[in-house]
């Protein structure tokens, strides 16, 4: 059974900076794109940054210059590293992955449990 999880939320102060990790376990035979969203209560869940397995990043207009994805592959692990954090940046951060099973032919997308990022004023 394939997991994803996340850790390193938590509580800081507007300009402070949190670096949020994501590991797949179990049978990964492949892992495609990984990306974050994030969602704040009463909101629609919205893309924050994506990479592919070749390193290739996307990071959404809104988070842009602050936020930076990386991954390694050895580890299969994607980190977000969130600098000068705005209370706006508040929500729940979900990593998600498109993964390729032993004996499967297409990829899967697979969602973490979420990890709470607060920002105070």
């Amino acid at each position: 059974q394939v997991q994803l999880v996340e850790s390193g939320g938590g509580l800081v102060q507007a300009g402070g900076s949190l670096r949020l990790s994501c590991a797949a376990s179990g049978s990964t035979l492949s892992i495609n794109a990984m990306g974050w969203y994030r969602q704040a209560p009463g909101k629609q869940r919205e893309l924050v940054a994506t990479i592919t397995s070749g390193g290739s990043t996307n990071v959404a207009f809104s988070v842009k210059g602050r936020f930076t994805i990386s991954r390694d592959n050895a580890k299969n692990t994607v980190y977000l590293q969130m600098n000068s954090l705005k209370p706006e940046d508040t929500a729940v951060y979900y990593c998600n992955a498109d993964i390729l099973k032993p004996y499967n032919t297409h990829y899967m997308n697979y969602w973490g449990q979420g990890t709470q990022v607060t920002v105070s004023s």
